[in-house]
């Protein structure tokens, strides 16, 4: 069980996330301003390294290898080689032998679509009262910065931790997890993991198993004088959408057997996120490509899913004769990773809610995310306690994404005192 903190810590503590705020939210512009797409997140990593070996943290950097993590259980296909960019992790272990914690975010971002669409130019990090705007300000480096202030307030207020902790920055979690599955494949391990998303200063006790995948569908190329003729890939593709869409109803259904999922009005959630077709406005076209997501319960196996959705586009043809031609190609392009689901009343979920109650005043709220999220990994492969816990926010991966600074502050804190009592602390 972990210790109660004294007034006296807990003060001196918040105080000094108070007192350092301003230099948190100046180092959350600096890593918004370095656009980090995947594949481009060196930059940022950069940033981050720097700022752990500046706070004596123990810096290592390494790519992520796929031909060694393919064979592991946390890998999902990956599209990119991952040959520009890398993962950082910082550690600090003392002789003490208090409890450990990794302390984990990621830095890639989706695009931000039509920059023109913005408020404030996506990457600027425009502060605008309470909020701070920018691709990637709440989904997810509000977080990273939340951790390492975090632990700055902790030595700030004369105090050294008595675990082990790591503080990982991720990257590829967008798409694949690979990031945080490259960190399992070297043996990151603790006795639980704190990942700051954007939770609303929710923590998350379940999430949606999720595959994204790439379909391909051909047509019949003809003139467009005798249509008749032809098949095109493009009709074709929304065909074999609406497929998928009552695949999801399907899915959905289900969510009757699936306690908490039950009230959610869309948890199977099917998304086609992308889709290129054509390859002249005077002809038929031949081919059309599209890609998406559908997610799933706890406790499902991601292959049972992804042979079902296999099953669905083998019998196309024989459920409308206008898909015969079709020829549907499959690929697995992402995350194909199951949900997890924490059961309440870990010692780690406790002591988030008693720090969660000192800088709120709130008791901590329980809820699900129908989405991929990396605690997954270390639930479903390392049997690890994993808490996504984060601040408040807008729009993410929308237009004007934002940060609730305020939030951010009261998610500092938490996390600060949940680590002082988590790993345990000493007078410095």
């Amino acid at each position: 069980m972990s210790q109660p903190l004294s007034k006296e810590a807990v003060s001196a503590i918040t105080a000094a996330v108070d007192t350092a705020f301003e230099n948190e939210i100046a180092f959350l512009q600096e890593i918004v301003r370095a656009k980090s797409l995947r594949g481009e997140e060196a930059g940022v990593q950069r940033i981050v390294a720097d700022a752990l070996r500046s706070r004596d943290y123990d810096v290592e950097t390494y790519p992520v290898d796929v031909a060694a993590l393919r064979s592991h259980p946390a890998y999902s296909p990956a599209t990119i080689d991952y040959k520009d960019t890398f993962n950082v992790s910082g550690r600090k272990t003392p002789a003490a032998n208090g409890r450990s914690l990794i302390l984990n975010a990621h830095v890639d971002v989706v695009p931000s679509a039509n920059p023109a669409s913005w408020t404030h130019p996506p990457f600027a990090a425009v502060r605008d009262g309470d909020w701070l705007f920018g691709r990637g300000a709440g989904d997810m480096k509000a977080g990273l910065a939340a951790n390492l202030f975090a632990v700055d307030a902790i030595e700030a207020a004369g105090f050294s931790l008595q675990g082990p902790l790591e503080f990982q920055s991720v990257i590829d979690e967008e798409v694949t997890g690979n990031g945080t599955a490259a960190a399992i494949l070297r043996g990151a391990t603790a006795d639980a993991v704190l990942i700051p998303e954007p939770t609303d200063e929710d923590v998350i006790y379940a999430n949606s198993g999720v595959i994204k995948f790439q379909i391909a569908v051909q047509g019949v190329p003809a003139h467009p004088r005798e249509p008749e003729s032809g098949l095109s890939a493009i009709e074709a593709a929304f065909l074999v959408i609406n497929e998928l869409k009552a695949l999801e109803a399907r899915w959905n259904e289900e969510k009757t057997g699936h306690p908490g999922f039950d009230g959610l009005r869309n948890p199977a959630s099917l998304n086609i996120g992308t889709i290129n077709g054509g390859e002249w406005q005077s002809s038929i076209p031949f081919e059309c490509t599209f890609e998406g997501r559908i997610g799933f319960y706890p406790g499902d196996a991601p292959q049972d899913r992804m042979a079902s959705l296999e099953d669905m586009l083998k019998t196309l043809g024989a459920r409308d004769p206008r898909l015969e031609k079709a020829n549907p190609k499959l690929e697995w392009t992402g995350t194909c990773q199951a949900g997890y689901l924490l059961p309440e009343g870990s010692d780690a979920e406790n002591t988030l809610a008693d720090a969660h109650r000192i800088t709120s005043g709130t008791a901590l709220n329980r809820s699900i995310m129908a989405c991929y999220l990396d605690a997954a990994l270390y639930m479903n492969h390392c049997g690890i306690p994993a808490l996504t816990y984060g601040p408040l926010t807008k729009n993410i991966h929308g237009i004007d994404e934002c940060v609730n600074l305020p939030s951010l502050k009261r998610v500092t804190k938490t996390i600060a005192l949940f680590t002082a009592a988590w790993c345990g602390i000493t007078p410095k």
